[in-house]
C-alpha cells in the first residue's frame, strides 16, 4: 500500500487514490475513516500533480504566448520535478529505515509519510491555479497575454504566504527574462519577435505608410507610459536608419553591445524605475550617436516652422490669397451653375469641385505669393519648401490619417475633431491641407500630428475667411452709395438720389449686423493668433532653441481690419526665464516627438476646437455670415441689373428684378436675425465653458503633461490666454449685453 501511495504522488493514477465507480468495486474497504481522510489528502496531491504535469506540458509545446510557454516549462522543470524529487527523498528514508519515518517492527505510519508532503499541497494548488489561468481564454476570446500573467505573477508576491511567494518570485523571473529577450530584439535591432509576436507590446500596424503602435493590454504594468513610448521611439528609430540605408547602420550593430549592456544589468523581478533608468540611456545613446547625424535639430525646427507659417497662418498673405482663390473658383461655378442665391437652403446645390480644381486653386496661391515677394528674398526658401510639401485636396479622395488618442486626446475629443465641420467652409465640401513629411522627419512629426494640424488650419481659416469675406464688402462701393452722386432739380437726378436713399435705408440693418460681426469675428481671431497661436508657438520655439528669442510677429495685419492692428509684444508671451546655456544642449528626437505632441494637442485646448458646446454655434454662425455676403453680392448685381434698366433700357424679358429684389431682401431680413442670434450663442456657450470646472481643469494642463516625464528640459506649455480675456473684449462694445443684463442701463454700444 505504501509503495503504491508513493507510486500515485509520482503521477501514476492508482485506484487506491481514486473514487471508487460502485460500492463493490472500493479497494479502500477495509481501511479505517482516519485512514482514508489521509489518503484523500494523498489523493488530491496526485491529481493535482498528474494535471499539472499533463496541461504545463500542453502549455509549453502549442501556447501562442512565448511567456507562457516559458512559464509553463518552468513549472515542469523547475517544481514537478522538484516534487519528485522529494518522493524520491521520503522513499529513500523508508527505505534507509529513517527513524524519523520509520517506527517500531519497522511501521511506517501514513501520518508522517503525509506530514512531508502537506507543505507542497498549496505550492500545487496554486500552480494548478496558475496553469487554469494560462488556460483560460480573455473575454474577447483570444488566448492568455503575456504581459497579463507577468502582472498576476507579480501581485502573487505580495500574497503572505512564504512558500507561495518564492514559487511567484521565481516564475516572475522566467517571465520577465522571456519578455526581456522580446523588448532586446526590438530596442537593439528595431525587430519585432519571431515566433509570438501577436503578444508583444509593439504591434505594426496594417494599413500603409507603415507604421507601429503600441498595445496597452500586452504591456506589463510595471512599464510606464513614457517608458513605453521610448521603446516605440527607439525600435523605429533602428527601422529608419535600417529602411535609409545609411552608414549609421553599421554604427548602429556596433553599439549593440554597449546598449544590450544596459540591459543585462538590470536585475529581475524589474524595478520601474530602473526598467526605465536603462530604457532611457539606450535612447540617449541611440540618439547621439545615430540619430542628431541623420536628423539635425535645424531641419527639425525649419519645418515646425513651415506649420506654423503656413497651417498656423503665421504668414497671413498665405490665408488671405488662398481665401481669394477659393472664392474666385466657387463664384465662377455658381456663375455656370446659376445658383447665386443661398435662399433657404444651407449649402449649394448642383456645384461640384473636383480635385484637380482645388488643387489649382492651391497652385494659383503660390503664384500669388510669389508675385508678392518682390524683393524680400529670404523668404523664397521656405515659400519653394511649401509649395514642393502641401498639397490641398477633398477629403474624399484621401481619407485623412486617424488620430491617436491618449495624454490630452480622449476618444471623444478625436471623434470630435475627425468629424470637424469647418473643412466644408472653403469650398463647400470637405477639403484640407496635407504635408507629404519627408524621412526621417516623420520619428518627430506622426500622421496623428499632421492631420491635428489639418483641423487647426482649416478651423483658423474658417474664420480668417470669414473676416476676409465681410470686410470686402466695404470694398463695393456702388453697394454703399452713389458717385458721384447726381446734382441738379431734374427729375432723372431726383429720382436717383431717392432711389439710392431707399437703398441706404433698407441696407443700414446688412451693413450694421456686417460692422458686429466684423468686431466679433476681428476679436476672437485677434485673441486666438495673438495670444494662444503665437504665445504657444514662443515657449514652444525657445525651448526649442533656447538661444534664439525671437520677436512676436503679427499674424493679423495682412488679412484682418484696421481695428486688430494691435500693437504686438516684441518679447514673448510666456513668461518663463530662459534656460541657462548649460541645459541648452539638443533635445533628443523622442524628446522632441513628445513636446510637439503636447504643445499641439495644449494648442487644440486652447483653441476650444475639443469643446462642441462652442464649436457647433460658431459653425452654425460662419454658415449664416457666408449667406449674409453672397446675399449681399447678389443684391448688388440686382442694383446693376435694375439700374440698367431703368436707366438705360436694358431689359431682361425673362427676368422679375423686382420681385426677385424683394425676395432678397426678406431672405437677407432672415439672415441678419440669424447672424445677430449666432453671436449671442457663441458668446453664451463662452460664458458657460468659463464657469466649468472640468474645462478649466483642462485649461490649466491637467492631464496633458505628463508626470512621468524625467527629462530635465521637459517641455511645458505655457499658462497663456483665458476665456475671460475674450469676453471682456466681446462685451465692449456690442449690443450682447443688452439681453444678458451687462449694464447697469440695460443698455448695450452699437458697433
Amino acid at each position: 500500500m505504501l509503495h503504491e501511495i508513493l507510486l500515485s504522488l509520482s503521477g501514476h493514477p492508482s485506484p487506491l487514490l481514486r473514487k471508487p465507480a460502485s460500492p463493490e468495486a472500493d479497494a479502500l474497504a477495509g481501511i479505517t475513516p482516519p485512514e482514508r481522510q489521509l489518503l484523500s489528502s494523498a489523493g488530491h496531491i496526485s491529481d493535482l500533480h498528474t494535471k499539472l504535469i499533463a496541461y504545463s506540458s500542453e502549455i509549453a509545446a502549442s501556447h501562442s504566448s512565448t511567456i507562457c510557454r516559458a512559464v509553463a516549462t518552468a513549472i515542469s522543470s523547475v517544481h514537478l520535478a522538484a516534487f519528485q524529487r522529494k518522493v524520491l527523498e521520503v522513499e529513500e528514508s523508508i527505505l534507509k529505515d529513517d527513524p524519523e519515518l520509520v517506527g517500531a517492527y519497522n511501521i511506517v505510519p501514513l501520518t508522517a509519510v503525509m506530514g512531508e508532503f502537506q507543505q507542497w499541497t498549496r505550492r500545487l494548488e496554486w500552480l494548478w491555479d496558475t496553469v487554469r489561468f494560462m488556460m483560460a481564454p480573455n473575454q474577447d476570446g483570444t488566448a492568455c497575454k503575456g504581459a497579463t500573467l507577468v502582472d498576476r505573477l507579480r501581485d502573487e508576491l505580495q500574497s503572505g504566504y512564504q512558500d507561495v511567494a518564492a514559487t511567484a518570485e521565481s516564475l516572475v523571473k522566467v517571465a520577465e527574462t522571456a519578455w526581456l529577450k522580446q523588448v532586446s530584439a526590438w530596442v537593439l535591432y528595431g525587430r519585432l519577435p519571431s515566433f509570438g509576436a501577436d503578444d508583444f507590446f509593439v504591434q505594426k500596424m496594417p494599413v500603409p505608410p507603415e507604421d507601429y503602435a503600441i498595445l496597452a493590454d500586452c504591456l506589463p504594468s510595471f512599464v510606464t507610459g513614457a517608458t513605453a513610448s521610448s521603446m516605440l521611439f527607439i525600435g523605429k528609430s533602428l527601422n529608419h536608419v535600417r529602411a535609409m540605408n545609411t552608414n549609421s547602420t553599421s554604427t548602429g550593430i556596433a553599439q549593440v553591445p554597449a546598449k544590450l549592456k544596459e540591459l543585462s544589468a538590470l536585475k529581475v523581478p524589474l524595478e520601474s524605475a530602473d526598467f526605465a533608468k536603462a530604457i532611457k540611456t539606450i535612447r540617449i545613446f541611440l540618439s547621439q550617436n545615430t540619430l542628431q547625424k541623420m536628423l539635425p535639430l535645424a531641419k527639425v525646427s525649419e519645418m515646425m516652422q513651415l506649420l506654423r507659417d503656413f497651417f498656423l497662418l503665421g504668414r497671413g498673405e498665405f490665408a488671405m490669397a488662398l481665401t481669394h482663390e477659393a472664392d474666385e473658383k466657387i463664384r465662377n461655378r455658381w456663375r455656370r451653375a446659376g445658383n447665386l442665391a443661398y435662399e433657404k437652403d444651407q449649402g449649394l446645390k448642383n456645384i461640384t469641385v473636383k480635385d484637380g480644381e482645388v488643387a489649382a486653386v492651391l497652385n494659383r496661391t503660390w503664384s500669388v505669393l510669389v508675385s508678392m515677394q518682390g524683393q524680400h528674398a529670404e523668404e523664397d526658401d521656405q515659400l519653394d519648401l511649401a509649395r514642393s510639401l502641401i498639397q490641398l485636396h477633398l477629403t474624399k479622395s484621401r481619407p485623412p490619417a486617424a488620430l491617436v488618442t491618449g495624454k490630452g486626446l480622449d476618444v471623444d475629443a478625436a471623434n470630435l475633431l475627425a468629424a470637424s465641420p469647418f473643412r466644408n467652409m472653403l469650398f463647400s465640401v470637405p477639403a484640407m491641407l496635407s504635408l507629404d513629411l519627408p524621412s526621417p522627419l516623420d520619428m518627430v512629426i506622426s500622421a496623428s500630428d499632421l492631420q491635428l494640424y489639418s483641423c487647426i488650419n482649416a478651423y483658423l481659416l474658417s474664420l480668417r475667411r470669414a473676416n476676409i469675406r465681410l470686410t470686402d464688402l466695404w470694398k463695393i462701393t456702388s453697394l454703399r452709395r452713389h458717385f458721384p452722386s447726381p446734382r441738379g432739380t431734374s427729375d432723372h437726378a431726383v429720382t436717383i438720389r431717392e432711389r439710392w436713399s431707399d437703398r441706404a435705408w433698407l441696407l443700414r440693418s446688412s451693413w450694421t449686423t456686417a460692422s458686429a460681426a466684423i468686431f466679433f469675428l476681428g476679436e476672437t481671431e485677434a485673441y486666438f493668433q495673438t495670444e494662444i497661436v503665437e504665445g504657444l508657438w514662443d515657449g514652444f520655439h525657445n525651448w526649442l532653441l533656447p538661444q534664439k528669442r525671437p520677436l512676436h510677429r503679427s499674424t493679423s495685419g495682412h488679412a484682418t481690419p484696421l481695428h486688430m492692428h494691435t500693437k504686438a509684444p516684441l518679447t514673448p508671451i510666456d513668461n518663463t526665464p530662459p534656460p541657462s546655456s548649460s541645459s541648452s544642449s539638443s533635445h533628443d528626437p523622442q524628446t522632441l516627438s513628445t513636446a510637439h505632441t503636447l504643445y499641439l494637442r495644449t494648442l487644440t485646448h486652447r483653441l476650444l476646437l475639443t469643446q462642441p458646446s462652442f464649436t457647433q454655434p460658431l459653425y452654425t454662425l460662419l454658415s449664416h455670415i457666408d449667406h449674409l455676403v453672397t446675399h449681399l453680392h447678389r443684391l448688388h448685381s440686382l442694383f446693376t441689373s435694375i439700374d440698367l434698366d431703368h436707366d438705360a433700357g436694358v431689359v431682361d424679358a425673362f427676368v422679375d428684378l423686382q420681385r426677385e429684389q424683394s425676395q432678397v431682401f426678406t431672405s437677407l431680413r432672415g439672415v441678419e436675425r440669424r447672424v445677430k442670434d449666432g453671436i449671442e450663442n457663441v458668446v453664451d456657450a463662452l460664458r458657460a465653458l468659463e464657469t466649468d470646472p472640468k474645462f478649466l481643469a483642462d485649461w490649466d494642463g491637467q492631464g496633458l503633461v505628463d508626470e512621468e516625464d524625467g527629462e530635465e528640459r521637459a517641455y511645458v506649455p505655457g499658462r497663456i490666454g483665458g476665456v475671460d480675456r475674450l469676453l471682456m473684449k466681446l462685451d465692449f462694445g456690442s449690443w450682447i449685453g443688452s439681453k444678458r443684463g451687462l449694464g447697469a442701463d440695460g443698455r448695450g454700444g452699437g458697433p
